[in-house]
């Protein structure tokens, strides 16, 4: 049995092409992990030093990718990792050359989950490091020789408690990220320092080597607090982001508490200097609700600032006994004159395409996700404007009113705002048009293109596709 104690990367990889000369297997060599070692990437100690190799001795190549791999594998703290390599090694050089393309292998596995959890902490590192600065008197070394004279020499120090050993794999972005100023990073491993001419790596040290405050940091505070959105607040995506573990380095995190205690206050406040802004058309909602009452009611509204620049509100048109419901965008220029929707050349469209699916549009319920049409004035022209998420979310209780009264057993999004505002908004019309979901208001919902986006399509060929698709998904719900 073969022990050996890699002190580092470059280590380790002498010791296993050693061993594959050797023609040594995983099996019978014993991986040991140093309780304190040099950087991962730091050159091994002499008395240590990694087997010489003759260059008679064979050359083995192996892929980039294991390469790349591997040297991020190393500085993960798992004792097993110089194992897992060799044993990747050995594979991949003697049983099967592409095993890394293979994701149901154990070791593959495991190894792209070390991988994984590098990566995910090297990014924790270049948001979390905080620096604060340090200034101090000391002989300035770019002087001539033989001055005595003292300068004032700004320093920023940071201390971070990384997961793993990656120093040496973020060095490099804190480099090109702060070029012009001197700085240290403090880890309880090892630590980097940037001197304007390269880059650094000393031992590691204790928290309390690092500054706990300094002049800037009431500034910090006061410009993050000002950025503070509490109508925002996801206490569990910020706690998973923004580990507990890293809150003693993070400056921010002491206001963090007052703020959330002063969050509901905040939110309220912040509605109130909103000028005629209510959150919701719910206070408009009749108390007992039929597709004349809603449409009544909505006669009436003003949730948004839509109402002011319209000519009416333009409700759904259909019978409450409809069986299929399509739900577009806004009105257009023709409807907002007519007070229906879809009565221009969009509507046209729309009734041949319900035609050749086979659907009355008497037997249709049509309406809009906003009741208002939204537009910029072009000479004479008014412009079709797409509505904001404000204004989407006030208007969302007509839409969902109307929904609840019908209870449709088809649902059709036409085009991405409906889409989203029904389907989520990750909703891909482009990729996901035609699937058949289940959702609070149909069994079967579906979105497909809307008829204005066929309209604006310049390619012929393209427009008939685009006009057999919609046919095709109208039909798969109606």
């Amino acid at each position: 049995m073969h022990v050996v104690e890699p002190t580092s990367f470059e280590h380790w990889r002498a010791l296993a092409r050693e061993f594959l000369i050797e023609k040594i297997p995983p099996a019978e060599i014993l991986w040991q992990d140093l309780g304190t070692q040099l950087s991962l990437f730091e050159n091994s100690p002499s008395g240590n030093k990694p087997p010489r190799i003759s260059h008679e001795n064979p050359v083995y190549s192996v892929p980039k990718e294991f390469l790349e791999l591997a040297r991020q594998i190393a500085c993960h703290r798992s004792k097993e990792r110089w194992a897992l390599l060799y044993r990747l090694l050995w594979r991949i050089i003697h049983e099967q050359k592409l095993l890394l393309k293979n994701p149901v292998d154990d070791d593959v596995q495991l190894a792209y989950q070390m991988q994984k959890s590098v990566s995910r902490d090297c990014h924790k590192m270049k948001a979390f490091v905080r620096f604060r600065r340090v200034t101090r008197s000391a002989t300035d070394s770019h002087q001539r020789e033989g001055s005595d004279e003292q300068a004032c020499e700004q320093h920023f120090v940071a201390w971070h408690r990384p997961d793993h050993r990656i120093v040496h794999l973020v060095a490099p972005f804190f480099k090109r990220r702060f070029p012009t100023m001197q700085w240290s990073i403090l880890t309880p491993d090892e630590s980097v320092h940037w001197n304007l001419d390269e880059i650094v790596f000393t031992s590691g040290v204790p928290a309390s080597e690092a500054p706990s405050s300094d002049e800037l940091e009431d500034l910090w505070l006061t410009y993050y607090a000002s950025i503070f959105n509490p109508a925002r607040i996801k206490l569990r995506a910020m706690t998973a982001e923004l580990p507990v573990r890293h809150w003693p380095t993070l400056p921010e995190t002491r206001i963090i508490p007052d703020l959330l205690d002063n969050a509901s206050t905040r939110v309220q406040e912040m509605k109130q200097k909103s000028e005629g802004f209510r959150s919701t058309a719910d206070e408009f909602l009749p108390q007992h609700a039929s597709l004349k009452t809603l449409a009544e009611a909505a006669a009436a509204c003003t949730a948004c600032d839509l109402f002011k620049d319209a000519t009416q509100t333009v409700f759904g048109s259909g019978t409450q006994e409809a069986r299929l419901v399509l739900v577009g965008e806004q009105p257009g220029d023709r409807e907002d004159t007519e007070g229906e929707p879809f009565v221009g050349p969009s509507g046209e469209l729309l009734d041949e395409i319900l035609l050749s699916a086979g659907v009355a549009r008497d037997d249709v319920y049509i309406t809009n996700v906003v009741k208002h049409f939204k537009f910029t004035q072009q000479g004479k022209r008014r412009l079709h404007k797409k509505p904001n998420s404000r204004e989407i979310f006030a208007c969302r209780p007509w839409l969902e009113a109307e929904l609840k009264t019908i209870q449709p057993e088809g649902l059709v999004c036409l085009g991405a705002t409906p889409a989203q505002a029904l389907l989520g908004r990750d909703f891909r019309i482009t990729k996901q048009r035609g699937s058949i979901l289940k959702t609070e208001w149909c069994e079967r919902t579906t979105a497909t293109w809307h008829p204005a986006a066929i309209l604006r399509m310049p390619d012929p060929q393209r427009r008939e596709q685009m006009i057999k698709q919609m046919v095709m998904d109208i039909r798969s719900v109606g």
